[in-house]
């Protein structure tokens, strides 16, 4: 009656000991690091960039407990804060402008259970310490640089349509075109209001001047203004990943501000300079008639030509570029690494949206037999990564962009053009940083209350229900061991709200063995034998527990459904505890309960404290 087939302990013991194993990563803590990575696409984190970063700290007598390369840089890891400090100013001096160099903490788990898959949950900023900001976006600045870029559609257009205009500009959000004839200015409108249809036009006389005011409309404007924010956040993910950091919080908050959160991130400075980071493409005409080598040598020199600026290509040689922007990369919907199908060397596939891929053409089209280069620019350097000659008109969209140095780097530079600049620029409003040390005491207190609250359950329900009652705090105990370990299976963040539910979900736990233990007490009480007590109190007791967790269950849901922020990590938590709980108090104390006294002939009496008879 009260034995449990040999698959059912199999299988309690099998989950228990994954369990354990999922838990385990969590007692390890962290060790202060310094994280070396490429600060410009054209660099590239490889074994040479590990040999010198292990060289320079021997060199400088830095002890470290151990260094090694993955994705996104070399990683050395140190005994104590004061060494992972000296490691990155020595770091900082001898690698120079090339690489970035930040503090960072790593996790100490061994490679062994790594291997399986078992690594420690995320921890929250509260409970980590690391760097909060709120960042501002420049609305404005957003819509400003939309409407600049409407100049350049608008040359185009008129030019490929012949109607003769006099002069351009932007004022603020509008832009004003000016014509000699109302027929050519009624052209124009015809024109442009066929191509452009999202802007809003009007039209004014003023000194013999017939005049063409286009301006971004309302409903524009709110999808200028969205495009920007979504961009701004893609791009924040981006540059965020290259820190390694676990679990970062960016996300949008009210209109036009950014919350970006990075646990575990040390170096306040390193991340303000991450955030600000921006990479984008520009495309432009070089100079055909500027290109001698006396020309060339001003330029160097500083006398660069009205209407050009002076780059160096990736051999080193100068090129003089016109400063009108043909086409910049706020026109690229897609990009990827490829390889060219006849030199075979890498390159980056670049796909545009129609109105850039129309300004291509155009360009592509009345500059045949010209080059044109393309430029990268990154953190305030523009670097010219390659300048092809013209040879036939190109459209439908696709670009392809010659003259890198490898698969890798090619793969780099078609991230950062996918990522894109930042839409508008950004002011960080609000900066908070919560030290490690704060983080630990965070975790002791909840750890401690958690701690507490379990020795007070354990004590009160081995006095009141004795062996059953210790069974009952055997199963408390599983249920604490699987809710750590699924929340690291899962790589959850636990934050001090996860620690509530966790403390909370224990207090919950232990009330569906009390709905047991009373059960079966009842069952002898009504003159049921011990055994026949034991399975009626677990099996009619089911019920009871399983309606009382369905509805708590579908509280958590509705808490992780409708909340944000701390409220959805405490109703993750919640719910799993719920899940755990339900496992460990119908079968792994049933299952204990069998093995004490499922295999005895004749039980006579039940360690379940004082029964009383009505």
């Amino acid at each position: 009656m009260n034995r449990y087939p040999s698959w059912k302990y199999t299988l309690v013991a099998l989950v228990i000991l994954i369990g354990l194993l999922y838990t385990i990563p969590n007692f390890y803590g962290e060790s202060p690091a310094v994280q070396v990575s490429p600060a410009k696409s054209t660099l590239k984190a490889d074994p040479a960039l590990l040999k010198k970063v292990e060289a320079t700290l021997q060199l400088a007598d830095i002890k470290f407990n151990g260094i090694y390369l993955d994705a996104s840089g070399v990683k050395v890891r140190f005994a104590n804060p004061d060494e992972q400090i000296k490691a990155k100013d020595k770091l900082i001096a001898n690698l120079g402008k090339d690489y970035s160099v930040a503090l960072n903490l790593l996790s100490q788990t061994p490679n062994w259970l790594l291997a399986i898959g078992a690594k420690p949950m995320y921890l929250g900023l509260d409970l980590r310490g690391g760097v909060h900001f709120l960042l501002q976006v420049d609305m404005k600045a957003a819509l400003d640089k939309a409407a600049e870029s409407s100049i350049g559609d608008f040359r185009t257009s008129l030019r490929r349509e012949k109607i003769n205009y006099f002069g351009i500009a932007r004022d603020g959000q509008t832009v004003a075109v000016k014509f000699e004839t109302a027929a050519e200015l009624e052209k124009a409108r015809k024109l442009l209001s066929k191509d452009y249809p999202d802007l809003s036009y009007t039209d004014s006389v003023s000194n013999n001047e017939f005049m063409l005011n286009a301006s971004i409309g309302e409903a524009n404007k709110l999808k200028v203004q969205e495009f920007a924010l979504n961009q701004n956040l893609q791009t924040l993910h981006n540059r965020i990943n290259e820190l390694g950091v676990a679990e970062p919080i960016v996300q949008q908050q009210g209109f036009d501000r950014i919350v970006v959160q990075l646990p575990g991130v040390q170096d306040t400075a390193k991340a303000k300079e991450l955030l600000g980071r921006t990479a984008t493409l520009e495309i432009r005409m070089v100079d055909e008639d500027k290109k001698d080598y006396e020309t060339l040598k001003a330029a160097e020199a500083g006398k660069v030509p009205f209407g050009d600026e002076y780059f160096k290509d990736r051999e080193g040689r100068g090129i003089l570029v016109k400063k009108n922007v043909v086409l910049t990369g706020d026109r690229i919907t897609d990009a990827g690494p490829g390889s060219d199908q006849q030199s075979g060397g890498a390159v980056v596939n670049v796909t545009l949206d129609g109105r850039g891929a129309g300004i291509f053409r155009n360009v592509t089209r009345d500059n045949v037999g010209k080059r044109m280069a393309i430029l990268l620019i990154e953190k305030g350097s523009t670097e010219v990564i390659t300048a092809p000659v013209i040879n036939e008109e190109i459209g439908g969209g696709r670009v392809q962009i010659s003259g890198m140095a490898n698969v890798q780097e090619a793969t780099d530079v078609a991230l950062l053009l996918r990522a894109g600049a930042l839409a508008a620029p950004m002011e960080i409003i609000e900066e908070r940083t919560v030290g490690p040390s704060m983080g630990e005491e965070n975790i002791k207190r909840g750890v401690h209350s958690t701690l507490w609250g379990f020795a007070a359950i354990a004590v009160m329900m081995m006095v009141y229900y004795m062996l059953f009652g210790g069974v009952s705090v055997l199963a408390l105990g599983v249920n604490l061991l699987l809710l750590v370990a699924l929340l690291s299976m899962l790589q959850a963040t636990l934050t001090l709200p996860g620690l509530a539910a966790i403390a909370l979900a224990l207090g919950m736990a232990i009330d569906a063995n009390v709905l047991i233990n009373e059960r079966i007490r009842e069952e002898l009480r009504n003159g049921n034998t011990p055994q026949a007590s034991i399975h009626a109190g677990y099996s009619r007791a089911f019920d009871t527990i399983l309606d009382s967790n369905v509805t708590t269950l579908i509280a958590g849901l509705a808490l992780f459904m409708f909340g944000t922020g701390p409220i959805k990590g405490f109703a993750v938590v919640h719910v799993l505890g719920i899940l755990t709980s339900m496992f460990s108090a119908v079968l792994v104390s049933r299952a204990i309960v069998n093995l004490i006294y499922g295999y005895r002939r004749k039980v006579t009496k039940l360690s379940i404290g004082q029964i009383f008879k009505a």
